[in-house]
């Protein structure tokens, strides 16, 4: 396995989708999944612009993410590589690739991980790790709609 792509399709406006990816305040809600929390996020959605935070865990264990956009075409197309060991190499290309396409009550987001910088093993954690992040985004994408 090389990587690994996840499809979800959210009952919310691509836009409302698109600013839950590329808003600070949002992306620490989920990206810490439901035990983790995010702290000092920065979001800078633009090419070369910024992505990470410190990921604080219930035993107290922190990990640091680094990452940069690489592609931004909103509310459509959004990728930027990330590491939890930083800094991120300039020629980092591992990390998220996003489409959002609007579809009958909602909006699809296909997301795919791959690059060959993780093991076999890894992709299989990183796809666990990614589907609960995806949960806490369906459960706060769930409460700026109600």
């Amino acid at each position: 396995m090389s990587g690994y792509t996840s499809t979800r399709t959210f009952g919310a406006p691509r836009e409302l989708v698109w600013g839950c990816l590329t808003e600070a305040g949002h992306v620490g809600v989920w990206f810490g999944g439901h035990d983790g929390r995010m702290e000092d996020m920065v979001c800078e959605p633009v090419v070369g612009g910024r992505w990470g935070g410190t990921m604080v865990l219930p035993d107290g264990h922190r990990i640091e993410w680094d990452g940069r956009f690489l592609v931004v075409e909103g509310p459509a197309r959004l990728v930027w590589a990330f590491t939890d060991v930083p800094p991120l190499p300039a020629d980092a290309t591992e990390g998220y690739a996003i489409t959002l396409t609007e579809v009958d009550g909602g909006t699809e987001l296909v997301l795919t991980q791959e690059g060959g910088a993780l093991t076999e093993e890894q992709y299989v954690e990183a796809r666990a790790g990614t589907s609960i992040f995806l949960d806490v985004l369906a459960e706060h994408l769930a409460t700026l709609r109600a």
